[in-house]
């Protein structure tokens, strides 16, 4: 039963948040609408025909935006064709008519639900914390969220926060079904049609590839210079400290005994050098206390103080994790290095089959990835599982670097 409640919660938050999510695109559909009835109608005197590709640049780029938001909720939208330049090829383009189909459910039905996403939970607060409000409103208020009622003793107070313990239970049992309808004409008309040409698919899948490729040939060459210029040159150390010995043994003991403890120094250098590749390659943290132990250590050795925010039901795939693993090691380094901040916040998530992992930082700001930064050694790494990663860094901050992966691949 507890677990039941806690599912529940955590099902009725995500839903609120998509809900509210889709309230701010629903009101940019409304604001698209108008855009588009007024450039039709200035078509009828021409003016409008100037003012036609940039309505459908808006059109194609709220509907981009829809995609993104869909898909941070694990709801997966492929994306079609880019619709042709020309106004005339665009406007009998399947695409942009199931676009201005969504936009305009989306902006009046989407709309609604989302403003039952915003309503809901002010309303639940409002009256159930009403018998502690209820003292300092003014005589005759109203005294539910409805507008109509008065309360006039503590007895009818207390019967108000029925009615608030009455919206939790809506918001609990009916939100996560109204997310569900707010973004099925999302799915179902930003989707690529059945007809779409998959080619656009197969070279985005080939690129994919062609990334794991890359990521792993440059994992191989940072494993072969971590052993060559470390563990290897200490082994040769030992090597020739060894012979050394041999030959002054006999006529320097005490020499020889020097040269000793030098090549038991290189020997466990060496041997902390070759630990050190192998928590590289796959830290044996992650298959002792998964990914939620492994990112407390890394918070815990971290230069800049972390915190961790580890949200997982159960496990990811041992791929994936290590991916979310190493680019929040990354991520931890490059804010040590480069950020100037003071605390940074690692927060994952796991939602609809999709791991979500979230590095924040209080540092300058200005984060580039052909800074030499390593951030596009971890969009090649994200790529190989076909994931997306998404970076925001105004100067002065905050660093956000968001990514969002498949649990199973």
């Amino acid at each position: 039963m507890r677990d039941a409640g806690v599912d529940a919660v955590r099902a009725a938050r995500a839903a609120l948040r998509q809900l509210v999510g889709g309230f701010g695109t629903a009101l940019l559909a409304l604001a698209v609408i108008v855009l588009l009835v007024a450039t039709a109608a200035a078509c009828l005197v021409g003016i409008g025909l100037l003012v036609a590709p940039a309505a459908l640049r808006v059109l194609h780029a709220l509907a981009g935006r829809e995609r993104a938001r869909l898909g941070r909720h694990g709801l997966d939208v492929v994306p079609p064709q880019p619709p042709p330049t020309r106004l005339r090829a665009a406007l009998a383009d399947a695409t942009t008519g199931r676009e201005m189909c969504w936009v305009s459910v989306h902006a009046t039905f989407g709309l609604v639900l989302g403003l039952l996403g915003v309503l809901l939970p002010l309303a639940a607060v409002r009256d159930t914390a009403f018998p502690l409000l209820w003292p300092f409103a003014p005589k005759g208020a109203t005294s539910t969220s409805l507008g109509i009622g008065t309360a006039d003793s503590w007895a009818q107070a207390c019967v108000v926060s029925l009615l608030g313990l009455g919206w939790i239970a809506i918001i609990l049992g009916l939100g996560p079904a109204l997310a569900r309808l707010q973004s099925r004409p999302g799915l179902t008309l930003l989707s690529a049609g059945p007809d779409t040409d998959l080619s656009l698919r197969v070279a985005e899948l080939t690129a994919t590839r062609a990334a794991a490729l890359d990521a792993h040939a440059v994992e191989l060459r940072r494993i072969e210079r971590s052993l060559h210029d470390g563990a290897q040159n200490r082994l040769v150390t030992v090597t020739v400290l060894l012979g050394a010995v041999r030959r002054m043994v006999a006529r320097d003991p005490a020499g020889a005994d020097e040269l000793l403890e030098r090549a038991q120094s290189a020997a466990e250098q060496a041997l902390a050098e070759l630990r050190t590749v192998a928590r590289g390659i796959l830290p044996p943290v992650l298959a002792d206390r998964g990914l939620a132990g492994a990112l407390s250590g890394l918070a815990a050795n971290s230069a800049v103080p972390c915190r961790t925010d580890v949200d997982l039901p159960e496990r990811c795939a041992a791929s994936v994790e290590a991916s979310a693993y190493f680019v929040a090691a990354e991520a931890l380094t490059n804010i040590a290095k480069h950020s100037g901040a003071t605390r940074a916040t690692v927060t994952v998530r796991s939602r609809g089959g999709r791991l979500l992992l979230r590095v924040e930082d209080d540092g300058r700001g200005g984060a580039d990835e052909d800074g030499g930064s390593g951030l596009s050694g971890i969009r090649r790494r994200i790529a190989a599982h076909d994931g997306v990663l998404r970076l925001t860094s105004p100067h002065g901050g905050p660093t956000i670097l968001e990514v969002d992966l498949p649990c199973g691949s």
